[in-house]
């Protein structure tokens, strides 16, 4: 679990205030019911521009206001409003190292009901100090979980709602209790969804596989990132298609990807190794290329960096 070292400065209630008086009521419907929507922003700081790079904002926001709409939020700043608030706290934080920012529409109204429809909105944002948020070097060892990703027709999973993280936060727990790292979810049918909070690649036969969008995961950025860089700067053949659980056991190599795992190699399911157990030829020219375009050093990819200062 990351430790929170915030910035001095939050978005709140529409305007800047600092971190320690951003605070909401405890009868906010969103702390009731769990009407929130959020993203996971991460900035990296390159030493040789002493900058700060924030990785694919545009592309985050654009994310979280579409999936807005699910949950029938309407806030008054526009997607372009929200990026300039991004940019703006780490520019008050004065922050020179790796960061992360976290906007979160949320059912702001103080009211009673189980309902989405006319309950006010609101935006917040604040942003946090961030390192390696799992380990990116020595592999992952993981579980299986027993507990079964949430359905898209049920708690939709492509939205990053702080209700639905109940889910993840049971699996997540319950695979550090017995000993491992992370979790794996299946779906329902039984086939491979993703990880407790990110995105789930494996590699077999030479091709890069992943389980398609309606397959009750997140859409992730990184997710995106990784499989347009496997295909186009790698030349690695991208199929997406439900995954057995099984094949996690006989593959060559798997890994985790998302903002917070980044490219995270996994060593070990169920106590079974993956391979040789190392992080496999694949999984390493992705991760060492996904660390290079977030650090700005890809010219073809630069677009995605956002400077801050």
């Amino acid at each position: 679990m990351a430790a929170m070292h915030p910035g001095p400065v939050a978005y709140f209630n529409g305007k800047f205030v600092p971190v320690e008086e951003a605070k909401i009521s405890i009868m906010t419907h969103a702390f009731n019911y769990g009407t929130g929507l959020f993203e996971g922003i991460r900035g990296y700081y390159n030493v040789e521009e002493d900058n700060i790079l924030i990785f694919r904002l545009p592309e985050h926001v654009d994310r979280m206001m579409r999936n807005a709409k699910v949950l029938c939020m309407d806030i008054p700043e526009d997607g372009a409003a929200i990026e300039e608030i991004c940019l703006e706290l780490v520019k008050k934080s004065g922050f020179k190292e790796g960061v992360y920012i976290r906007p979160i529409i949320y059912k702001s109204e103080q009211s009673l009901g189980p309902t989405v429809l006319g309950v006010a909105s609101s935006l917040c944002c604040y942003i946090i100090k961030l390192g390696d948020y799992c380990d990116t070097e020595k592999g992952l060892d993981v579980a299986v979980s027993s507990w079964r990703r949430l359905s898209d027709n049920a708690i939709p999973t492509r939205l990053k709602s702080t209700g639905s993280y109940i889910n993840s936060s049971l699996s997540a727990s319950e695979a550090k209790s017995a000993g491992f790292h992370e979790a794996i979810f299946l779906r329902e049918d039984g086939t491979v969804a993703e990880g407790s909070a990110m995105n789930l690649f494996m590699v077999h036969g030479g091709k890069l596989i992943t389980p398609p969008v309606n397959a009750d995961i997140l859409v992730g950025i990184t997710r995106n990132t990784v499989i347009e860089l496997a295909r186009e700067a790698l030349g690695i053949e991208v199929v997406e298609r439900p995954i057995a659980r099984t094949e996690l056991y006989i593959c060559d190599e798997l890994f985790f990807c998302g903002t917070g795992a980044q490219v995270a190699p996994v060593r070990s399911v169920d106590r079974r190794l993956i391979g040789k157990g190392t992080t496999g030829v694949i999984t390493k020219k992705l991760q060492d290329l996904y660390f290079n375009v977030v650090q700005g050093k890809v010219p073809e990819y630069r677009k995605w960096c956002r400077e801050v200062y």
